[in-house]
């Protein structure tokens, strides 16, 4: 029988870029998809934080780590979401336990 609901972690690396206002529309924009597909159970803004290597020539980035429960098909949408918004520079969402 298939799960209803599973446990996700997302973490998304936001350009700075993008001014404090933009970086906080953009974490309460997928706030607010995960809320409409799901149950979000957290957000930790980390901030901003030195990356390993230079990603379109920058060196630092804004990194925001979003818990939830979502159906098995929600977080392919999410990335494809994710992948096609301006400001992004890396992000992963896995299945946590």
């Amino acid at each position: 029988m298939a799960k209803l609901a599973e446990k996700y972690e997302a973490i998304i690396v936001f350009s700075l870029k993008k001014d404090e206002e933009q970086i906080k529309a953009l974490t309460a924009k997928f706030a607010d998809l995960i809320k409409d597909n799901g149950t979000l159970t957290n957000i930790d803004e980390w901030g901003k934080r030195k990356l390993a290597y230079e990603i379109n020539y920058e060196s630092e980035g804004y990194y925001v780590l979003y818990n939830f429960e979502s159906k098995p098909d929600f977080p392919a949408e999410l990335e494809r979401i994710i992948n096609i918004t301006d400001g992004v520079l890396r992000s992963i969402v896995v299945l946590s336990k």
